[in-house]
């Protein structure tokens, strides 16, 4: 089943998705689709999003989310795989012509200061896991690879951290730019998600790049984490747009698809969309609903979230 046919049938079919208003509109933008091809911007599930319908092999659930229009995919444990595995998931990507998302470019120190200390030794780890991510990039067509500074030191004043940081991220950036690659820094939320982490708002990731001052350093905006920790989501995005270089989203609360929570995505993905931009935008959320009425209910989603501008439309 391709996807016009399928998302037209769930939209038509989803009154206990969607309210009525919304399904009338999602199921007109649908039968739009005809005229046109896939989605506005370059969305990109993550493996597991659609196992219900795909089943668990990686490559099948390649091949489903390329069936549903998405261009592009990401895998934060791709690092976790054998080569083996890589090599399946870029060659199944390029059979189908979806571009490669990021992945966790090194192991996270979530509880204990590392990147931010001085200290040699996690100084040194994090910097050969950026070597060996450069050969898992190559293998899989990559650009981006998330970084992620870690646990704050609450002994050491924010300004000798920072310092600390822009350091090893400048080793780094020296690593990657002569592959073309890019590692983009991503503040998380410490109310709900991720206690303790030092890279917490927009304004401070910008100022980080800047101070790397490095096009293999940028920033991954991810919208569910900014919606908890600041908001102002689209003045914060223009703020720091120079140095953003890849969107992740989630709605908030609950971190689902878009249209469960409180953030107006419709006007988010236009806004990226006017600006030109031609990244990825991850999708790392769950859905709402288990098995396949949830799969469809995230498809439902995209379609009318991804419907906007002049007559509501792709």
């Amino acid at each position: 089943m391709d996807r016009r046919h399928f998302l037209r049938q769930s939209a038509l079919a989803g009154g206990t998705l969607l309210g009525t208003r919304e399904v009338t509109d999602a199921a007109s933008s649908l039968f739009q689709l005809e005229e046109s091809e896939g989605f506005r911007l370059n969305y990109a599930p993550h493996l597991g999003l659609f196992d219900a319908h795909a089943g668990s092999d990686p490559v099948d659930q390649i091949a489903f989310m390329a069936e549903q229009g998405f261009s592009a995919f990401e895998d934060n444990g791709l690092r976790g795989r054998s080569t083996s595995e890589q090599a399946r998931i870029a060659n199944a990507l390029q059979e189908h012509d979806m571009q490669m998302g990021v992945f966790v470019a090194h192991s996270i120190s979530w509880e204990q200061p590392a990147l931010v200390t001085g200290d040699q030794a996690p100084r040194q780890k994090f910097l050969d896991e950026i070597r060996e991510s450069v050969e898992i990039a190559q293998r899989v067509d990559a650009t981006w690879m998330t970084v992620v500074p870690g646990a704050r030191d609450l002994r050491l004043d924010a300004g000798y951290q920072r310092a600390h940081l822009v350091d090893v991220l400048r080793e780094a950036a020296a690593i990657l730019e002569p592959h073309d690659l890019v590692m983009v820094l991503e503040p998380l939320n410490t109310r709900r998600d991720h206690p303790n982490q030092f890279l917490t708002h927009t304004a401070q990731a910008y100022e980080i790049c800047r101070a790397v001052e490095s096009p293999a350093c940028k920033i991954l905006y991810d919208v569910y984490h900014q919606q908890v920790t600041e908001g102002n989501l689209i003045p914060n995005l223009d703020a720091a747009w120079e140095e953003i270089a890849y969107v992740q989203v989630g709605d908030n609360p609950g971190r689902n698809e878009p249209t469960t929570g409180e953030i107006n995505f419709r006007n988010v993905f236009e806004h990226l969309h006017e600006k030109g931009y031609e990244g990825i935008v991850g999708m790392e959320h769950g859905a709402s609903m288990e098995g396949k009425e949830g799969e469809r209910a995230v498809l439902d989603a995209y379609a009318t979230v991804d419907s906007f501008g002049p007559g509501g439309g792709r």
